[in-house]
């Protein structure tokens, strides 16, 4: 089975990547190559020497007619993506990264169909951002897998119009889409990016490295987050159901923790120590609090359910999966101390 995944070198692709290679197969079928696909090569060296792994460079739009080219694909996971706060701020950046590029990478995988082999397996990473309050339509304080998504920011209609295209695409019988959205995955390693979610990640991983972290939003702010390998795990659980399983050609709603600021701080502080809140400021950023409350936080997803996926059960355990994982980034000595590192 040969399988491309774009966004490779980000975290959440090298994560995918990683679980492919480790179980070997995808659906029952041998996994012989598997593609990354970014701007810039993975930083995880073993991960590209493995034999399976091939490195693609370069903007993705340019390099889609070589890339699709040189192999028939038979699973495409679609995780490339300009994020929300460089949307916002660079709206033809957007506009190419996410809406241009997206058609270009289906209208390649339906020239494959209509040469004649089967419809590839198309999974597209969507957001929990195509949902948001509108003046005709108020968001529900719990959003269920059947609330309108009314998304307000430039990133969540790029999702939207991505998910409807998926589901065309996949009627027309060009491909088989499968579209989940996704809640903020946290806590995740390395640097931050432009993401306005980006800060759920900064405020513990920084600390635990001993550095200064800002918080731009009231504390009592809730959000609805995944782990990276709650994620993952939701992710393949929607490409390995069966179309019946999956239920129509309606993007899903993946599990969500639901918690605050503040909860996710003290379960920061009752793990690694008191120390790390004054490392710890309040710094309002208007921008980003209007972003992120106009997502939702509460979720009810029976389809998600029915596949078998819950949520992850509390904040500590998301921490401590972050701590297990990536030990070498917690080098705050009062942290490691506590934690037996």
């Amino acid at each position: 089975m040969n399988i491309l995944i774009t966004g490779g070198a980000g975290f959440l692709g090298r994560t995918l990547a990683q679980s492919l290679l480790q179980r070997g197969q995808l659906g029952g079928r041998s996994i012989t190559t598997l593609a990354l696909a970014d701007l810039v090569a993975p930083s995880d060296a073993a991960l590209a020497q493995d034999p399976r792994v091939g490195v693609h460079t370069g903007d993705l739009l340019r390099s889609l007619p070589a890339l699709m080219a040189a192999q028939r694909w038979d699973a495409v996971f679609h995780l490339a993506s300009a994020v929300s706060g460089e949307c916002e701020a660079h709206f033809d950046l957007g506009l190419h990264a996410n809406l241009d590029t997206t058609r270009a990478l289906l209208d390649a995988c339906r020239a494959q169909t209509d040469a004649g082999h089967p419809p590839p397996l198309f999974f597209f990473s969507s957001s929990v951002a195509v949902y948001g309050s509108d003046a005709a339509i108020s968001l529900p304080a719990l959003v269920r897998d059947d609330t309108l998504p009314t998304p307000q920011s430039s990133y969540g209609i790029h999702k939207f119009v991505c998910e409807q295209l998926v589901a065309d695409y996949t009627r027309k019988g060009f491909i088989d889409g499968r579209a989940a959205r996704l809640m903020t995955v946290s806590v995740r390693p390395g640097r931050p990016n432009g993401a306005a979610s980006s800060f759920l990640s900064g405020l513990f991983r920084e600390p635990l490295a001993g550095q200064p972290s800002q918080c731009p939003v009231d504390q009592d702010t809730e959000v609805a987050l995944s782990s990276p390998a709650n994620t993952v795990a939701g992710i393949l659980a929607v490409v390995e159901a069966s179309r019946e399983a999956f239920g129509g050609r309606t993007a899903i709603n993946l599990p969500a923790l639901t918690v605050n600021v503040r909860q996710m701080l003290q379960a920061l502080q009752d793990l690694a120590g008191p120390e790390l809140m004054l490392l710890i400021r309040d710094v309002p950023d208007a921008g980003v609090k209007k972003i992120v409350q106009a997502w939702p936080s509460r979720f009810e997803s029976p389809r998600a359910a029915a596949l078998g996926l819950i949520p992850d059960p509390d904040f500590g355990s998301v921490l401590r999966q972050y701590v297990l994982h990536h030990a070498e980034a917690v080098t705050q000595p009062a942290a490691r101390q506590r934690l037996g590192l």
